[in-house]
């Protein structure tokens, strides 16, 4: 089973898009593959298209009141199920402060699972609070969604600190498995720019007991997408709702690598071009999302 949490303490950067997304392709290539929702937004949880609050108990529930995960888990499409969230889940941060072994919570939950899962993928909040903590002690993988601004690159010092941390003192196994570059545009030289000073800051800073020390850029990048952007609305994942999109391909190419494939190199072609995403923007689309409330 590979564990992996997807974190960012900057919101905005596609944590929540490639958490689901990257599930769902790994589904689909038959894998199978639980999503755990750890923020109190339900971004996850609402993609999958369950409704926070109304869809029996959440992630809040095994962690404050020793709810077994089996109770919780919902299957949402073949090979691919979810925890969910709810907002009650930021109080966890607080009901969780006098509790002894706090930061291990999920990893117990975890390891007493008995549903063998190919991957756990982890949608941690955009915070380093207790959520986040345990996410980071029950995973042995972290992804880490940037956007390719050089501000994007602002907080990656001390997130990789964070990940030292917990390394060095709770979870010796936890590792970066690498960066995904998400709304990505390849016209801009600005792109370019951010990726090779991504390449130099992880070749100067590698050693063999530092948990990045076989991070990588992920050659894969996750182009901006109008369809990425609609998606979420009608409950369903990329490849449900726009299977031949340009979001889906490169959420497909994504899973090869994580896979250990070599990737499609679909994201350099002609579609990047400010007429394609105009084209592409103007494509029918269902006439009303589903709205979740």
């Amino acid at each position: 089973m590979r564990r992996i949490a997807v974190l960012n303490q900057k919101g905005g950067v596609g944590k929540t898009t490639t958490t689901v997304n990257l599930a769902a392709a790994l589904a689909a290539e038959g894998h199978r593959t639980l999503v755990l929702d750890l923020d109190p937004q339900a971004h996850a949880t609402l993609h999958l298209g369950l409704l926070p609050g109304r869809s029996g108990p959440s992630l809040y529930d095994v962690l404050t009141q020793g709810m077994p995960l089996p109770d919780v888990k919902k299957n949402v499409a073949e090979n691919l199920d979810i925890c969910g969230s709810h907002i009650d889940l930021a109080a966890a941060e607080v009901e969780l402060i006098n509790t002894v072994g706090r930061e291990v919570v999920l990893r117990d939950a975890l390891d007493a699972d008995p549903t063998p899962y190919d991957f756990v993928l982890m949608d941690c909040p955009p915070s380093l609070g207790i959520l986040t903590l345990n996410a980071l002690c029950a995973s042995r993988e972290v992804f880490i969604p940037l956007q390719a601004h050089f501000l994007a690159l602002h907080g990656l010092s001390k997130l990789l600190e964070t990940i030292n941390l917990v390394s060095r003192r709770v979870n010796r196994e936890l590792r970066v498995g690498g960066v995904v570059l998400c709304l990505y545009d390849a016209g801009t030289r600005l792109g370019g720019e951010v990726i090779e000073d991504l390449d130099k800051y992880f070749d100067g800073k590698r050693h063999a007991n530092s948990p990045w020390s076989d991070a990588k850029v992920f050659r894969t990048r996750i182009r901006r997408n109008i369809r990425l952007a609609e998606c979420p609305s009608f409950g369903q994942s990329i490849f449900q709702y726009a299977p031949s999109s340009r979001g889906a391909e490169d959420y497909s190419s994504l899973a090869g690598e994580v896979l250990g494939r070599p990737p499609a190199k679909v994201w350099l072609d002609d579609s990047d071009s400010p007429s394609s995403r105009r084209a592409e923007s103007h494509e029918d689309t269902p006439a009303t999302p589903v709205l979740h409330g």
